[in-house]
C-alpha cells in the first residue's frame, strides 16, 4: 500500500481502513520546520500536491478495503474543509486521551449497502471533500466499533504531533517513537528539573 503522508514520517500505517484517517491527520506539518515533513499537504495554493496525495491515499484505501477503483477530484475550496476535519479529529483524539469533554465532529452522509451474500458495507457519499469526509468518519466509526479507535493517537511531542497507531500490548504509547520523541521529552524534563534546582537524572538511550 502507498500511504504517502504517513510514510513520509516513517510510520507504519494503521490496520485496514483506519489508515485513511491516519493519512488525513498526517497531512499536517510535522517534525523540524526545515524538513520535508514540514509541508502541509492540504495548504491553500497547493492543490497539485493535495490531489497527488488524495490519488495515492484513496487508491490504497480502496485496495485495503476491497473496493473497486475510486477517483476523487479535489477543488481549491475543498482544502479548507479537509483541514477543518483534520483539526477536529486531532482535538477529538486529544480529548479522548485526556478524558475531557466531547468534541463535536463534522457530520457526513454514508450509504449502508446489503450485498447478495448478506454482508453490510458502509459506503462514502458525495464528491470532493464531502466524499473524503464521509469516508474518514465512516472508517472512524467502524474502528470505534472494533475497539481500534482508541489506538490511533497523536504524538505527545508538540514539535512532532504525528498520528500513529499504538501497537503496544496495553495501549500505553504516547510518543510515535520512544527513541526519538520519547527521549527528547525525557531530556527536556531533566533540563527543567536541573534549572529548577531539583536535580535528578534520566537515562537516555543512545
Amino acid at each position: 500500500m502507498n500511504w504517502p503522508a504517513t510514510e513520509r514520517l516513517c510510520l507504519t500505517p494503521a490496520p485496514g481502513g483506519l489508515a485513511l484517517v491516519q493519512e488525513l491527520l498526517n497531512t499536517a506539518p510535522a517534525g523540524h520546520p526545515d524538513s520535508a515533513d514540514a509541508a502541509d499537504l492540504l495548504a491553500d495554493g497547493a492543490l497539485g500536491p493535495a490531489q497527488e496525495w488524495a490519488d495515492l491515499a484513496v487508491r490504497s484505501w480502496a485496495a485495503e478495503t476491497g473496493r473497486g477503483g475510486v477517483r476523487l477530484v479535489l477543488a481549491a475550496e475543498d482544502l479548507p474543509k479537509l483541514r477543518c476535519l483534520r483539526d477536529q479529529l486531532r482535538r477529538a483524539l486529544a480529548a479522548g486521551d485526556q478524558d475531557g469533554g466531547a468534541v463535536r465532529f463534522t457530520s457526513a452522509p454514508v450509504v449502508v449497502e446489503l450485498s447478495g451474500d448478506g454482508a453490510l458495507t458502509v459506503e462514502p457519499e458525495g464528491a470532493g471533500a464531502r466524499w473524503l469526509v464521509s469516508a474518514v468518519l465512516a472508517e472512524g466509526l467502524l474502528a470505534q466499533a472494533m475497539g481500534l479507535w482508541r489506538r490511533l493517537k497523536i504524538c505527545r511531542n508538540e514539535y512532532c504531533a504525528a498520528a500513529f497507531y499504538d501497537r503496544s500490548r496495553n495501549n500505553s504509547g504516547v510518543w510515535h517513537s520512544v527513541r526519538g520523541c520519547g527521549n527528547a521529552a525525557h531530556l527536556r524534563a531533566c533540563r527543567e528539573r536541573r534549572r529548577a534546582g531539583t536535580g535528578g537524572s534520566v537515562s537516555v538511550e543512545a
